[in-house]
């Protein structure tokens, strides 16, 4: 076997090591494997918040996004992503962290429904929460399969000749999804901070030599990019210039807004041992974003030079394997590398599995029977069921689509959904005004409205990486203004809060 493959299987036995010993720290209950007890610090924070929101769409998304539209690439998201990203770990995450700190929430939906005082806003916002992950946990999947497949060609030529010796999808996907449970299940979300901190560091370290080993294998950082202006892609690689409306770049600010309503950054918020921890993840973000985005979209850019067209069975989620599986010479830095970028799609699984887990424990099974019906062990055994059937089914959905979908494409409707909701999260820390009413009208009117425009997209007559416009601008603009204008309008018809809650939330102070 290759050494490339065998430093990627150590990695992934390390993964399953951290996850042993972060369980002899456990201390058994419920809320230790939910939030960690509410002790994580500055550093752990911003490397776990971090590494969730780096996933294989920042990796192999960008890349191959900017291997099909070029490296403007960059300023559609990580610009945006920077300043918003902070924006709202500021304004939003300090205040939710402490509400959930002062009432004991471990979840979004617990503290909906104690904000609007409705046990239906509740209920309505855990399927379209699901809802609108599982998409972001197929971008994690579909990358990891497709990733290991251009990796790990040329190295089972016997075994998978079908894939020209790669790992099939299949079965990188299923490897993934298994290594990235366990750790989860043993350690819960400690397992998942702690392994989020060590993805956060390799990928980011990896991530920079491969741009390093990469851009000197072409030449240097000019003569790469001058291959990509002689070749006959230059026009679609290195110049935006009428090509991309303003209406349609600006819109893109509104999709990083959807970070605020990530129910798995609501979950790693309410892990920080105090406010002042946030201070570290609001200054660092931005530049973190930098290192990992950076090297990423150019290299995508250039393998437009670089690599020969794609032929049929491959679609532009495989380039950055193929870049790293081509170029890079030595097996050793190879299986490092790939190791790298398997650590930022692994990164963002494991929370998104264990937030879906707290959800349906605590939001679903413990609201219909009691806090008391369960034991602790219970209730994560509860969570962990939950967990294993929206992987399996995510996991099928992701098979079926892995060579069809685009990770980048994906990832933006899946945050596109996400920023529709951004208006109910901001309103709930910073409008008295805001009723159940509007939050239930303003979410059934979001998941309508994303629902039909996402079917019109993927089942529409569109050229292959054409995205779909509507006056100009990308689809997450007219969601999140029907969202606000549905929130706003209902909310001021409607009866407002009683004095109660609203001393509750803005009366007490953290």
């Amino acid at each position: 076997m290759s050494i490339t493959v065998w430093i990627i299987f150590s990695y992934l036995g390390l993964l399953l090591l951290l996850g042993l010993v972060s369980k002899r720290f456990s201390k058994g209950t419920s809320a230790d494997f939910f939030v960690v007890g509410r002790s994580v610090g500055p550093f752990l924070l911003l490397m776990s918040v971090f590494g969730t929101t780096m996933t294989g769409f920042a990796l192999v998304g960008s890349t191959g996004k900017a291997y099909t539209s070029g490296i403007g690439v960059y300023g559609l998201m990580a610009s945006w992503s920077g300043l918003m990203h902070s924006a709202v770990f500021f304004l939003i995450g300090i205040r939710l962290w402490a509400i959930g700190k002062r009432h004991g929430y471990l979840t979004q939906c617990q503290y909906f429904r104690a904000r609007y005082d409705s046990p239906l806003v509740s209920y309505l916002l855990f399927p379209a929460l699901v809802l609108l992950v599982i998409p972001y946990l197929l971008v994690g999947v579909i990358s990891a399969g497709n990733f290991l497949r251009g990796a790990t060609r040329g190295i089972f030529m016997e075994t998978f000749p079908d894939t020209a010796g790669g790992i099939p999808a299949e079965w990188g996907g299923l490897l993934i999804c298994c290594v990235v449970l366990f750790y989860v299940f043993a350690g819960g979300m400690r397992g998942a901070v702690w392994a989020n901190t060590m993805q956060t560091t390799i990928f980011m370290l990896t991530g920079v030599i491969a741009f390093y080993l990469i851009s000197r294998q072409l030449g240097g950082l000019q003569a790469a990019t001058q291959a990509v202006a002689d070749s006959d892609f230059a026009s679609d690689r290195l110049a935006r210039e009428g090509k991309m409306g303003h209406l349609q770049f600006f819109s893109y600010f509104l999709i990083p807004l959807s970070v605020g309503m990530f129910p798995h950054i609501f979950q790693h918020w309410l892990t920080a041992r105090s406010a002042r921890t946030f201070r570290l993840a609001v200054v660092a973000h931005p530049l973190f974003i930098m290192i990992v985005w950076v090297p990423t979209i150019l290299i995508g850019t250039w393998a437009a030079a670089a690599l020969p067209p794609l032929t049929e069975g491959q679609n532009p989620n495989m380039v950055l394997g193929l870049m790293v599986n081509t170029l890079i010479e030595s097996p050793v830095l190879s299986g490092i590398l790939a190791a790298g970028v398997l650590a930022a799609i692994m990164s963002s699984l494991d929370s998104q599995f264990m937030c879906l887990g707290t959800m349906f424990t605590n939001d679903i099974v413990l609201r219909v029977t009691g806090q008391d019906r369960f034991t602790d062990r219970q209730k994560i055994l509860i969570g962990r069921a939950f967990i294993v059937g929206v992987v399996a089914f995510t996991y099928a959905l992701a098979m079926w689509l892995k060579d069809t979908t685009h990770v980048f494409d994906l990832g933006v409707w899946c945050f596109s959904g996400f920023s529709g909701l951004f208006p109910i999260v901001f309103a709930s820390v910073y409008w008295r005004r805001t009723t159940a009413a509007g939050v239930v009208a303003a979410l059934l009117v979001t998941a309508s409205v994303w629902v039909s425009l996402f079917l019109t997209d993927i089942l529409g007559d569109k050229a292959p990486g054409e995205e779909m416009l509507i006056f100009g601008m990308m689809p997450v603009a007219p969601i999140f203004l029907a969202s606000a204008v549905t929130l706003v309008v209902v909310s001021l018809l409607t009866r407002p809060p009683s004095e109660g809650t609203l001393r509750k939330f803005f009366m007490e102070r953290a």
